[in-house]
């Protein structure tokens, strides 16, 4: 798969960040594709299948030959509750489960949700090893899906399946959060995929809000005194006339070459626009060194994901 260097991150449309109108998110992806953004991703998990059925209209007027189409297996959400279930034939009945909501008769690409949290169930890890991933090559073995992935907040999870797979199984790794102005930790890992054939997704050029000038979420996971730094960088750029928000976008696009693409995500088709404007006007390199002095030692500072 050839993927634009902007990807159009789904979870949005399930009204993740905060509540969407149905109608301007399914003209948010048609303004992502018509703006030459042929990835997108999306989770039964986001916004508890609401992000895939949303997604799932506005794909029925979108030619199927303009778009590559990633969604996830084994994690999950019902009124409000997390649950998680890597199981062979919970992951297989996901799949399909799936493309029906998202109209569509195969899946380009097919991750496991979040790894790190089957390393809290029964079979930890080795689980996704032996009994998800297995599952998911024979959907691919059939034609269901044409690759399969895994995504992760933690990059040594990542490495770990990786490393405790046959060779071939994982074609793709989706890590979020590790490769943005705060924190290029993802940076330590290329060499291991690379070396593997293993295409990199990044996700979350923004941190999940920490480099934007609203802010993060009540849920933010990170520490205090990250967003403290955060906060201070997002006022310096603000100061500047440049909104932290579009340097943060443009450092994880335009710095990096052998990342295939990175993940934003919205359900507002002007948003769309200007990230894509963003992305496609130069980056003030002296500016991303400033800010990254801001942020000091709460660069690389980690977070569990929650």
């Amino acid at each position: 798969m050839k993927l634009s260097n902007l990807g159009f991150g789904a979870s949005s449309l399930g009204g993740v960040f905060h509540e969407i109108r149905e109608a301007e998110g399914i003209q948010a992806v048609h303004t992502a594709v018509e703006n030459g953004i042929n990835f997108i991703d999306v989770s039964p998990y986001y916004g508890h299948l609401k992000a895939e059925t949303v997604l799932g209209k506005a794909l029925k007027d979108i030619p199927r030959n303009q778009y590559y189409l990633s969604t996830k297996v084994g994690r999950y959400g019902k009124d409000g509750v997390n649950l998680w279930d890597y199981s062979a034939q919970r992951v297989t009945d996901s799949v399909y489960e799936s493309m029906e909501r998202l109209n569509i008769d195969y899946i380009d690409l097919i991750n496991v949700h979040d790894v790190e949290f089957q390393s809290n169930l029964e079979g930890g890890l080795q689980k996704i090893v032996d009994e998800t991933l297995p599952a998911l090559v024979k959907l691919r073995e059939k034609g269901v899906v044409k690759h399969v992935g895994i995504t992760d907040l933690q990059p040594e999870n990542l490495k770990w399946v990786v490393e405790h797979s046959a060779e071939g199984t994982v074609e793709s790794i989706l890590c979020f959060c590790h490769y943005s102005l705060n924190d290029e930790l993802l940076l330590d890992y290329l060499d291991f995929f690379e070396q593997r054939g293993i295409g990199i997704i990044n996700a979350s050029p923004f941190s999940m809000g920490l480099l934007s000038q609203r802010g993060t979420p009540d849920w933010h996971p990170a520490p205090e005194a990250l967003k403290e730094a955060c906060r201070k960088a997002a006022e310096y750029c603000a100061s500047k006339n440049y909104p932290i928000e579009k340097l943060a976008i443009q450092y994880s696009t335009s710095l990096n070459p052998r990342i295939a693409t990175t993940l934003f995500s919205s359900a507002n088709p002007k948003n769309v626009l200007k990230n894509i404007d963003y992305v496609n006007a130069p980056i003030d390199e002296q500016l991303v060194k400033e800010v990254q002095e801001i942020i000091g030692d709460q660069m690389r500072v980690r977070w569990h994901n929650t």
